[in-house]
């Protein structure tokens, strides 16, 4: 039980990620404060300290630590002009109404510049919300600034000295994570042959296993940090064929489960994944590897031994010992000593961001500006003196949302979240009863709570800033629950500013995004067999690994964009069908773009064999075309898509790992006529 409680704590922040910005936002606090003490200022320009540290902390994620120092430099730049602003409209009180909506368009418009202009959005928007929530006046201006540079120096501090990032120490956490979240995958499947498949079952192996793909890709983000660009790109490969591997082992187990079992034969499968769960390492560095042990290799020569007349359970017996190899290579290149198997080719450099553009993020900014504006007329009826929290509201659910439907979801659990952080906040408040160490200590825990979920969970995040804002009324003896409630119904006029600015101003369907991102899937599916095809015949050497990559994210960003579709809050069950459809078929397709790429190898077809896979390819990049077709012009009447004539391109050939290619290809293939159909275009046979 021990055991499985680790598993599932590593597993939940792979690398610590989450944690070490956690600590980050609570030791740049205390650092501020303390530091700040000798000075004697008020309370309200020392929590200028605490919340400059406090967010730069989680808003500034630059790849290397000299881009994040540039960022912190140009926050302090951002910071220390909103807040004087900030200040000097608190003598005229109707000019920050008018500031603050301005700010909220500039804030969002930043995000067009990656994590850099996300972060200085952040930073000044914050910065100028809580000088307003402190009430800070032109006079405290100077005061101000140096709040303002201690607590950035504090985050500077311990970002790059006490708690600076260490890469090798989080490959190896995430390598660990990658462990926990491989045993979790297995354990679902235990629990779902258990009880023959189940709905409930079901949903926690496709959990567990966008958990283990969401690993492998921080495995690869972190990798070339560490090993450097030609390893990693081994890793790459050998991370692809586990993550492959894991997903057959589920289809199989879940085809298994199909048919009728024998009792026995079903108590043996649970028997052996627990016991090839009870053989991984979760050190990465622990010896022997999971190969030294007598156990791996009866697996492997009992998956060897089954032929097409298998019996019953044998298909998952045979996963399992191809799990088995897959992770066992895994851990061998992860090794510094491992050398390269293929070429890597380096990313081309990103085009530069232009300046001035109207695309989405400008929608959204202008969105902002009249949600902002909304709110700020519905948060004045509601209270003359705390209208500024619908406001906040506004920003935050405009933040990284690119559909109306997005914006939807996102205000809905911020409401849902601060209507039950009310409780916590007026409890926490009442336990701690003036009590200043408690108060204290409990707001410290609040903000570790809000940084550690913010990724995860915007409901939690709501409902642990609602109580932090609790305990800092109590702090400023301005509690009472009228101000508690005060903030859920301003959050509520928030939301509801910012969801009809979406639907109404520029409205952008969650259809409409869906529609790009499937585009972008479709075109980078097209170089990915284009560079395949030239592959495997021999006439180019490429990394199709790092094409199969793109696709994943594609996918990945597709994921985000239907969650409203998807999503429970949406009543049409019609539409959450459908939003689930093109989203498992999208992901169909990048399991066997992966497949492919972690079998293909230079050259591996010639001949009359390489004909054939030319014109088997041709036919999928005209299908690609098609679909794309009916996808960039909806309503438009497309020729039908053409299926395989049903000859094999695998003729004649003994190799299975080309025989494997080959074989996704044509799967890959399938899973294109069925995206294509959910766009309504037919498919017909040649």
């Amino acid at each position: 039980m021990i055991r499985n409680l680790h598993d599932r704590i590593t597993a939940s922040d792979p690398g610590l990620v989450r944690l070490r910005v956690g600590l980050s936002a609570v030791l740049g606090i205390v650092i501020a404060i303390l530091a700040l003490l000798p000075v004697h200022l008020p309370l309200t320009i020392m929590l200028v300290g605490a919340i400059s540290a406090m967010t730069t902390a989680f808003t500034v994620n630059d790849t290397t630590p000299g881009a994040q120092a540039v960022t912190l430099g140009l926050a302090w730049v951002t910071g220390a002009a909103t807040v004087t602003i900030a200040s000097l409209g608190a003598t005229l009180p109707p000019l920050n109404s008018v500031l603050i909506v301005v700010l909220i368009f500039f804030a969002v418009y930043a995000q067009r510049f990656g994590p850099r202009g996300i972060a200085l959005g952040s930073v000044g928007f914050f910065l100028f919300f809580f000088a307003m929530f402190l009430q800070t006046h032109i006079k405290q201006v100077p005061e101000v600034l140096l709040a303002l540079t201690v607590g950035i120096a504090a985050n500077a501090l311990v970002r790059f000295v006490i708690l600076r990032r260490n890469a090798d120490a989080e490959l190896l956490r995430v390598r660990r994570a990658f462990r926990a979240r491989l045993a979790t995958v297995i354990r679902g499947c235990e629990a779902y042959l258990a009880v023959d498949g189940s709905d409930r079952t079901r949903k926690q192996l496709r959990t567990a296993y966008n958990r283990l793909h969401e690993c492998v890709l921080l495995i690869e983000d972190s990798a070339p940090d560490v090993v450097g660009e030609e390893v990693a790109g081994r890793l790459r490969r050998r991370a692809i064929e586990v993550e492959l591997a894991v997903q057959w082992l589920v289809i199989t187990v879940q085809r298994t489960c199909s048919k009728d079992l024998a009792e026995e034969t079903r108590d043996d499968l649970i028997a052996r994944l627990a016991r090839f769960r009870a053989l991984m390492e979760r050190d990465p560095r622990e010896l022997p590897l999971i190969s030294q042990t007598g156990e791996y290799s009866r697996m492997l020569v009992e998956g060897s031994r089954i032929d097409e007349r298998a019996k019953p359970g044998d298909g998952v017996r045979r996963a399992i010992a191809e799990l088995a190899l897959a992770d066992d290579r895994a851990q061998r290149a992860a090794e510094r000593e491992a050398t390269l198997d293929s070429p890597y080719d380096p990313d081309e450099a990103e085009e530069p961001t232009p300046a001035f553009a109207y695309d989405n993020r400008t929608r959204s900014a202008i969105q902002a500006v009249i949600g902002g504006g909304l709110a700020v007329l519905g948060g004045e009826l509601v209270s003359h003196q705390r209208w500024y929290w619908a406001v906040l509201t506004v920003f935050v659910v405009f933040i990284g949302t690119s559909s109306s439907g997005a914006t939807f979801v996102k205000g809905a659990r911020r409401v849902g979240g601060t209507l039950i952080g009310i409780f916590g906040g007026m409890l926490l408040a009442l336990l701690v009863g003036g009590n200043l160490p408690a108060t204290l200590t409990l707001i410290l825990v609040c903000v570790f709570g809000m940084v550690y979920t913010s990724r995860v969970s915007q409901v939690v995040m709501s409902f642990f800033i609602t109580c932090m804002l609790g305990l800092l009324y109590s702090l400023l003896g301005t509690f009472s629950l009228e101000v508690l409630w005060i903030r859920v119904a301003e959050t509520a006029v928030g939301a509801t500013a910012g969801i009809l600015a979406a639907l109404v101003i520029l409205p952008v369907r969650t259809r409409s995004v869906m529609l790009d991102d499937i585009g972008t899937v479709l075109d980078d599916l097209h170089e990915f067999l284009e560079k395949t095809e030239k592959l495997l015949s021999g006439e180019e050497n490429v990394n199709i690994v790092e094409l199969s990559r793109d696709i994943d994210r594609d996918v990945d960003t597709l994921r985000t964009t239907v969650e409203p579709l998807t999503h429970p809050v949406n009543l049409h069950s019609a539409r959450r069908d459908y939003g689930w459809h093109v989203l498992t078929t999208a992901e169909t397709i990048a399991f066997r773009a992966r497949h492919v790429a972690a079998r293909a190898e230079p050259g591996q077809l010639t001949g009359p064999v390489a004909d054939r896979l030319k014109l088997f390819t041709g036919r999928l990049l005209a299908n690609i075309d098609k679909i794309h077709e009916a996808v960039g012009e909806p309503g438009k009447t497309v020729h039908p898509l053409i299926r395989d004539d049903g000859t094999p391109v695998a003729d004649r050939i003994d190799h299975a790992e080309t025989r494997a290619v080959l074989s996704s290809l044509s799967h890959l293939d399938e899973g294109l006529i069925a995206l294509g159909r959910a766009f309504g275009v037919e498919a017909k046979n040649p």
